[in-house]
């Protein structure tokens, strides 16, 4: 498979300013295939230890961080020679945070050391008053594959290309079979074993059963990573994300969790979920001005989940409802497309995502991103209907230099407003650095 970040990870090799890498991302969102495949292609050796119920390496980083000593036990672990031209890999780091808290060593004793950590829990072992070695680190954070990501998975390179070159016409010619692999990404998702398993078998059932045991095994790291009254809480969050996307305006709304329920009664289980990659908040705006952080209003935000696939199996979303368009699932199809198109969006840590809506929420514009100067009100539709009433409010108040409206309706420039079809969301970039045009 090949995964975008391979290229930021090549850029971080030859970097004059290079640390310690940290890859940051959920269970199962391809980390250690990433860094083994990197490690393969670019270097003459790779050491790769893993931490997870390793107790030598518990007892190697126990005492001090004498790197020479730390160096030898890594050789004698991996059975690998360790030199300036070898990645060092940690995996499941968060199993020893001594190990963590040694990077800042090799930074500043063996720069010449090429050094890769990763681990599924990273950001709740922040919490836990962990040393984190601040400064003293790069990080690379690692969503599902993407689209383009699953396009090329599946043999579609040429479509990806098609796309790239914005020829709308002859894409255009092909619109039916990105639709038709656009709701097959849908029901998949980006996480790399269900991407594999989908490639081997082409059976929808095999791919739902890969979704189950995820979610099975975050279930479980909720027990073994987060504390025994906190788990509860987790439990009842997570499970309500399908119900809470499902609203006609998507703001995540306490009471749907259980009736009653008080934000200082969830938050701990909502920044415990956000920690480990398993959701991300999308803020409300108070107004469309840079930087968009500076208006963030801290009380009213959408939670999406982080692969589309997951959604569908979390919401018992069958196959054949999805592929075949059933039009009974009208509503969640809507939920379902704003998944994915924010799933987009933040691949390859390309845009930091909020929302708008008015005070009264008559009006709400699903996505705003800051790029190069501007802010770029984004709608989605999850067919071909045009109409933008939202976005129309929105500019005539804001009055943008570009909005965006994604549907599976065809390209089409108008002025101020594009229709770009949601099979090319990745391709935004085009449209927004060219927004007069």
């Amino acid at each position: 498979m090949f995964r975008f970040a391979h290229n930021y990870l090549a850029e971080w090799r030859v970097s004059n300013n290079r640390k310690p890498l940290i890859i940051r991302g959920a269970r199962q969102v391809g980390k250690t295939w990433l860094m083994k495949t990197f490690g393969q292609n670019f270097y003459d050796n790779v050491a790769y230890i893993n931490f997870e119920n390793n107790e030598r390496m518990r007892y190697l980083f126990k005492d001090n961080y004498y790197i020479d000593r730390i160096l030898t036990g890594l050789q004698i672990e991996s059975n690998t020679v360790i030199d300036s031209k070898t990645l060092i890999i940690f995996d499941e780091v968060q199993e020893v945070p001594n190990a963590l808290s040694s990077l800042k060593y090799f930074q500043e004793n063996a720069p010449e050391y090429h050094i890769i950590a990763a681990g599924s829990v990273l950001g709740v072992l922040l919490h836990s008053g962990t040393s984190f070695p601040v400064g003293k680190v790069d990080f690379l954070d690692l969503h599902p594959m993407n689209f383009d990501e699953f396009l090329i998975a599946t043999g579609n390179e040429p479509l990806v290309d098609l796309m790239n070159k914005q020829d709308t016409h002859l894409i255009n010619s092909f619109k039916t079979r990105l639709i038709e692999l656009l709701r097959t990404y849908y029901f998949v998702g980006g996480l790399p074993e269900a991407v594999q398993v989908y490639l081997e078998s082409n059976d929808f059932s095999k791919v739902r059963e890969v979704h189950q045991r995820l979610l099975f095994a975050y279930e479980q790291d909720f027990s073994k990573h987060a504390s025994y009254e906190l788990v509860p809480r987790i439990r009842q969050v997570w499970n309500s994300i399908p119900t809470q996307l499902s609203r006609e305006n998507r703001k995540f709304i306490y009471g749907t969790i259980r009736q009653g329920a008080r934000a200082r009664e969830y938050e701990l289980a909502l920044l415990w979920l956000e920690d480990s990659g398993l959701i991300r908040k999308v803020y409300r705006a108070v107004k469309p001005e840079i930087p968009l952080k500076a208006f963030q209003d801290n009380s009213a935000f959408k939670t999406f989940i982080l692969d589309v696939g997951l959604l569908g199996a979390l919401s018992q979303l069958d196959a054949l409802t999805l592929l075949n368009d059933n039009q009974i699932f009208l509503q969640f199809k809507g939920a379902l497309t704003e998944q994915y198109v924010f799933q987009q969006l933040i691949s390859n840590n390309r845009f930091d995502p909020f929302y708008w809506s008015e005070e009264n929420r008559t009006a709400e514009v699903d996505f705003l991103i800051q790029s190069k100067g501007n802010i770029f009100p984004i709608e989605v539709k999850a067919e071909e209907n045009l109409r933008a009433k939202s976005l129309k409010v929105y500019q005539q108040r804001f009055n943008p230099i570009k909005g965006i409206r994604t549907s599976m309706a065809d390209f089409r420039n108008e002025g101020w407003l594009a229709n770009l079809p949601l099979y090319m969301v990745n391709h935004l970039e085009s449209i927004i650095s060219n927004p007069t045009q």
